[in-house]
C-alpha cells in the first residue's frame, strides 16, 4: 500500500470514527430545551408543508370530480375522440397511446438506468477522466428542460439517425432520454446505500463481483431503484411538450401502433379539449384529468407492489 493510500485510509477512518462518536453523543446526551424547541418547530414545518401539498392535491381531485361528473361514464374509457359529439367522446385512443409510450419508456429506462448505475458504482474507476465526465453529464442532463429533449428527439430520432418517424416508439425513446438521468441517480443512491459488509461477505465466500451484484446488491437495492422508476414514470406520463415535437397528434382517429400510425397521449388530448370553445369539451378536459390520474395510479400501484415485495424479503 502506497503512502497516499495509507493517508487516504486513515483519513476515512478518522472521519468514520468522528461521525460515529457524534452520532452516539447525540443519541445518549440529554437534549437541551433549545434543541427540543428547534426539533418541534422543524417537525411542525414539515407537517405544514405536507398538509399544504395534500390539501391542494385533494382540492384539485375533488374539483375535477365535481366539474367532470357529467362525463364520468364508460364512454370516457372506451370511446375515441370526437369533434362533433363531445357528450359521447372518450380517451380510448389516447389511453392506448399513453400505454405504448410509457411501456416503451419502462422497457428502456430500467435496464439502461440500472446498468449505468451498476457500472458507475461497482466497476468504474473514479480516477479516470471519462468516468468523471459521464457523472458530470448525467447530473447536468437531469436539469435540462423537457422541450430540449423534444428538439433532440425530432432531430435525431424522428428525422435523423434513427428515422423512426412520428410514431409512438419515437415518443417513448424521447421520453426515455428525458427521465433516464433520474433513474440513474436514484439507482446509484440505492446501490450505494447497500452496506459494504454484504459485498465483502459475498466476495469472501468466493463469489465473483458480478454474482455479488446480481444476487446480493441488486435485490437489496431494488426498493430504492423502483422508487426512482416510479418518479420517472410519473414525470414522463405528464409530459406534453416534447411529444408534440415528435409526432403526438391532438386528435387521434384510430388505434395507434408502436411503430406505425398516428398516436396521441392523454396530456395532449386533454390540452386539445381544453382549448375548444364549447363547454362540453371543457368538461371532457376536466374528466380527462381523472382518467390520467387513474392510469398513473395503476402503473405506479404495480411498481409500488413490486417495491414492497422486495422490502419484505430484506
Amino acid at each position: 500500500m502506497s503512502l497516499q493510500e495509507k493517508t487516504r485510509t486513515s483519513e476515512r477512518t478518522r472521519l468514520a470514527t468522528a461521525g460515529a462518536r457524534a452520532a452516539s453523543e447525540a443519541l445518549f446526551s440529554p437534549a437541551t430545551a433549545k434543541h427540543r424547541i428547534s426539533n418541534a418547530v422543524f417537525f411542525a414545518l414539515l407537517l405544514l408543508g405536507l398538509g399544504t401539498a395534500l390539501l391542494f392535491m385533494v382540492s384539485v381531485i375533488i374539483w375535477a370530480a365535481i366539474e367532470g361528473a357529467p362525463r364520468l361514464d364508460a364512454n370516457l374509457f372506451t370511446e375515441g375522440p370526437s369533434a362533433i359529439r363531445p357528450e359521447t367522446a372518450g380517451y380510448w385512443y389516447s389511453i392506448l397511446g399513453t400505454l405504448y409510450v410509457i411501456g416503451g419508456v419502462i422497457v428502456l429506462i430500467v435496464p439502461l438506468g440500472v446498468g449505468a448505475a451498476i457500472y458507475l458504482e461497482e466497476y468504474a474507476d473514479k480516477s479516470r477522466w471519462y468516468n468523471r465526465l459521464i457523472e458530470l453529464n448525467i447530473q447536468n442532463l437531469a436539469g435540462v428542460p423537457s422541450i430540449v429533449f423534444g428538439i433532440l428527439g425530432l432531430a435525431f430520432i424522428v428525422r435523423g439517425t434513427l428515422s423512426l418517424g412520428f410514431t409512438a416508439a419515437a415518443g417513448a425513446l424521447t421520453l426515455s432520454l428525458l427521465v433516464l438521468p433520474t433513474v440513474i441517480l436514484a439507482a446509484r443512491e440505492a446501490i450505494r446505500a447497500v452496506p459494504g459488509s454484504v459485498r465483502a461477505g459475498s466476495l469472501a465466500l468466493g463469489a465473483t463481483l458480478w454474482q455479488t451484484v446480481w444476487r446480493n446488491v441488486l435485490p437489496a437495492a431494488a426498493p430504492g431503484i423502483l422508487t426512482g422508476v416510479i418518479l420517472a414514470v410519473a414525470r414522463a406520463i405528464g409530459e406534453a411538450a416534447p411529444l408534440l415535437l415528435v409526432g403526438a397528434v391532438t386528435f387521434a382517429r384510430y388505434e395507434p401502433g408502436l411503430f406505425d400510425g398516428d398516436y396521441s397521449v392523454l396530456p395532449v388530448q386533454i390540452y386539445n379539449y381544453a382549448t375548444r370553445a364549447k363547454p362540453e369539451f371543457q368538461v371532457m378536459a376536466i374528466a380527462g384529468v381523472l382518467v390520467m390520474l387513474v392510469v398513473l395510479m395503476l402503473i405506479n400501484g404495480f411498481a409500488i407492489w413490486l417495491r414492497n415485495r422486495y422490502e419484505k424479503k430484506w
